[in-house]
C-alpha cells in the first residue's frame, strides 16, 4: 500500500525575503534615526519632523492593512468595521497621556482639561487604571480583543456571512462613535483628546521621543509581519484559506469553523488596537472622527490596492494609498475623495488581484517562454535519446549562441 506524502513546511521567508527585511529593520532602526537626528537640518539627507511623523502614521494604518489581509485575505470576512479596534486601541493610550498632563494643563486641575471644563469632580470608573503604564498596555489589547470576541461569537455563531456581516460590522463602529461623540461618556466628546505632554514622564515633543516611536512603530509592524506570516504558514492557517474557499467542505471535513474565524478575528482586532496606541502619541490626537466608516473602509482599500491574500501586498497598500493621499490632500484637497473612489473602481475592475498580483502576472509572462523553451527541449532530447542530465549544456550551449 502507497503512503501519500504530505508536503513538508518550508522557510518562514526564502532568502531575498530575509535580505528586504533586514534592511528595512536597519533602516526604521538605524538609517532612519541617524537622518533625522544627527544630519543637519540643510542638508539633502536630512529626515524631517514631517516626514518622520508621516511615515510612522502611515506604519500604524500598514498595521491596520496587515491585520485586514488575514481576516479578508485568507479568511474571506469583509469587515467594513475595524476602524473602531484601531480607535479603541487609541484612546487607552490616549487616556494615560491625559492623565501624564497631571497640573500642567490649562486649568492646572489633577483632572483633564475637558472634565473640569464639563464641571466633574471625579474621574469615572473606567478611567481608574489610566494612571498605570503597564494597565495602560494590557487595557489596549484587552478591550479590542474582548469587544471583538464577544461581537465574533454571536456573528459567527449565527453564520452571518458576506456583506451581511460588513454591514454588521460597520453598524457597530457607527454606533460606538456617536456613543463617543457624546460628553457624559468621559471620552472628551467631539474633540476627544489632546495636548498630550509626556509618556513615562519623558516630554513627548522631544526628537528623540518622536524617533523612539517610530522605531516602535516599525518594529511592530515588522514582528506582525513574521507572526502573520508563521500564523498563515502553520496548519491553523491553511484551515483559515480552507474556510475562505469551501467553508461547508471544512465542516464536512470535520473542522468547527467558528473557532478559527473567531480566533482570527480577535488577532486582527487586538493588531488594530496596538496600530492606534503607536498612533496617538505621534499624531498627537484622538476622536471619535477615527470610527468614521470612511476610515475603515479605507482600511479595505489598502489591501485591495496592495493585493490581498499576500501580506506584503497591504502594507505596500497602505504606503501607497496614504503618501497619495498626503500630496493630493494639500495640491487638489477637492479633487482627493473622487481620487480614492476611482482608485477602488479600477482595482476592483482591472487589478483584482493588486499591485503585488499584477507583478507576480508579469514575472510569470517573462518566465513563461524560457520555461516552453526547455520544454521543448526536452521533448527533442527523450525522442533523440539524450539524457535529462544533459539539457542543462544545452540551455547554456542555446545562450551562448544567442549571445
Amino acid at each position: 500500500m502507497s503512503s501519500t506524502k504530505l508536503p513538508t513546511k518550508g522557510p518562514l521567508l526564502s532568502g531575498k525575503g530575509w535580505t528586504v527585511f533586514f534592511v528595512a529593520l536597519i533602516v526604521v532602526c538605524a538609517v532612519a534615526p541617524v537622518l533625522n537626528i544627527m544630519v543637519p537640518a540643510g542638508s539633502a539627507l536630512h529626515m524631517s519632523d514631517y516626514a518622520v511623523a508621516l511615515v510612522g502614521k502611515i506604519m500604524c494604518y500598514a498595521i491596520c492593512a496587515l491585520a485586514m489581509d488575514l481576516i479578508w485575505g485568507y479568511t474571506g470576512i469583509l469587515s467594513l468595521g475595524h476602524g473602531l479596534f484601531f480607535a479603541l486601541g487609541g484612546y487607552m493610550m490616549g487616556m494615560y497621556l491625559m492623565r501624564q498632563i497631571g497640573r500642567d494643563g490649562n486649568y492646572k486641575s489633577d483632572l483633564p482639561d475637558f472634565m473640569v471644563f464639563l464641571d466633574w469632580k471625579t474621574l469615572p470608573w473606567h478611567w481608574s487604571l489610566s494612571d498605570s503604564f503597564v494597565a495602560t498596555l494590557i487595557l489596549i489589547v484587552a478591550v479590542p480583543g474582548l469587544i471583538a470576541f464577544v461581537f465574533g461569537f454571536f456573528a459567527f455563531r449565527s453564520r452571518i456571512k458576506g456583506v451581511y456581516f460588513s454591514i454588521i460590522t460597520q453598524a457597530m463602529t457607527f454606533a460606538a462613535m456617536l456613543l463617543f461623540f457624546r460628553n457624559e461618556t468621559g471620552f472628551g466628546g467631539n474633540n476627544g483628546f489632546t495636548d498630550f505632554k509626556r509618556i513615562l514622564g519623558i516630554p513627548i515633543q522631544t526628537q528623540e521621543m518622536r524617533m523612539t516611536l517610530f522605531a516602535l512603530t516599525g518594529l511592530t509592524l515588522l514582528g506582525f509581519f513574521l507572526f502573520s506570516k508563521w500564523l498563515i504558514a502553520s496548519k491553523f492557517g491553511r484551515v483559515l484559506q480552507a474556510i475562505r474557499d469551501a467553508e461547508t467542505r471544512v465542516m464536512f471535513s470535520g473542522y468547527n469553523p467558528l473557532g478559527y474565524k473567531l480566533t482570527i478575528w480577535v488577532i486582527s482586532a487586538i493588531m488594530c488596537g496596538v496600530a492606534g496606541a503607536l498612533y496617538v502619541p505621534q499624531v498627537g490626537i484622538i476622536n471619535p472622527g477615527e470610527m468614521s466608516a470612511a476610515n475603515s473602509i479605507e482600511i479595505a482599500i489598502w489591501a485591495a490596492v496592495g493585493g490581498r491574500a499576500t501580506l506584503i501586498g497591504p502594507i505596500i497598500g497602505a504606503f501607497i494609498v496614504n503618501g497619495a493621499k498626503s500630496w493630493l490632500t494639500v495640491a487638489y484637497p477637492e479633487y482627493w475623495l473622487y481620487f480614492l473612489g476611482a482608485l477602488f473602481i479600477a482595482v476592483t475592475l482591472f487589478l483584482p488581484d493588486g499591485i503585488v498580483g499584477l507583478v507576480k502576472k508579469w514575472k510569470a509572462r517573462v518566465k513563461a517562454p524560457s520555461e516552453g523553451r526547455r520544454e521543448a527541449q526536452r521533448a527533442v532530447a527523450v525522442e533523440q535519446g539524450v539524457e535529462p542530465s544533459a539539457l542543462a549544456p544545452l540551455a547554456v550551449d542555446a545562450k551562448g549562441a544567442r549571445a
